[in-house]
């Protein structure tokens, strides 16, 4: 399912990148020396278990927190911590759970629409159309902008949010355990939607996860972090058939062993789906 990106541009670099947080008694470091390039229209997956680092990380590329060394570039220029209006509108979350990111109090409609407010895209009154066109373009129906999060189901929620994060039409997405709480079905329907918007706008993803057989559907690339430190990067099969580092091996032989019927529902719904 990955795509081989035609180009071969680096659109985001880490530099030597380490995050240290102090508590009252001593200092802990989230992530150490960590350098690796993302190339323009690829999906980078970042995996490795609680505490690894990933997650830092991805708060570091979305300014919530600024590096304690090294440095971040974004088509090779500095990025800062405090953000421009432009470098918010370039890099864009899709978080874990939609229904905790997405403001129950508004509808679908608006949340979307505030987006195009915020960042001042289009005409006031081509607005409303724009936030039609949005749903649509997530397989959701332009009606569903009346709706509030509550009526929907987790996977119309999360496309919603996917629709929220292109709004402002983002060179990259970060994405946070995007399909965690989805069952196998609506997982791989949310995959196959992400694949397509990325090729049809030259997306890049960051995807964050601990999920190894998602990123076995998606990921070009994957960065292994294990204690804040960079261990392993590869190309994806290279991961699967050849990894080379003690701790990758390992999280590769703690994928869970799922039962025939499940194998054969998975299989199923990603033949259907075209994923794979």
């Amino acid at each position: 399912m990955s795509l081989t990106t035609s180009t071969h541009d680096t659109v985001l670099e880490a530099k030597g990148v380490s995050k240290v947080f102090m508590t009252s008694t001593h200092e802990v470091k989230a992530l150490d020396s960590v350098s690796l390039t993302v190339m323009r229209g690829e999906c980078l997956a970042i995996v490795g278990e609680s505490g690894s680092g990933k997650t830092t990380f991805a708060n570091m590329l979305l300014g919530i927190y600024p590096p304690s060394a090294g440095e971040l570039l974004l088509d090779g220029a500095p990025l800062p911590t405090r953000r421009t209006l432009p470098l918010r509108r370039a890099i864009q979350l899709v978080q874990q759970n939609p229904l905790s990111s997405l403001n129950p109090r508004r509808t679908v409609g608006a949340s979307l629409r505030l987006a195009l407010d915020v960042h001042d895209i289009g005409d006031r009154p081509g607005r409303a159309g724009r936030v039609g066109a949005l749903l649509e373009e997530v397989g959701l129906p332009s009606e569903f902008a009346q709706r509030y999060p509550s009526a929907l189901s987790g996977g119309q929620r999360q496309r919603v949010a996917i629709a929220r994060a292109l709004a402002c039409g983002p060179e990259i997405l970060v994405l946070d355990e995007p399909t965690s709480a989805l069952d196998v079905l609506v997982q791989a329907r949310v995959l196959k939607l992400l694949d397509e918007l990325r090729r049809q706008r030259t997306l890049t993803y960051v995807f964050i996860t601990h999920d190894l057989g998602v990123v076995r559907n998606i990921a070009d690339r994957v960065a292994v972090f294990e204690r804040g430190k960079l261990v392993e990067q590869a190309e994806t099969e290279e991961i699967f058939e050849r990894p080379q580092n003690a701790y990758t091996r390992s999280l590769i032989g703690a994928i869970p062993v799922i039962t025939d019927e499940e194998l054969d529902l998975r299989r199923k719904v990603m033949e259907e789906n075209g994923v794979g």
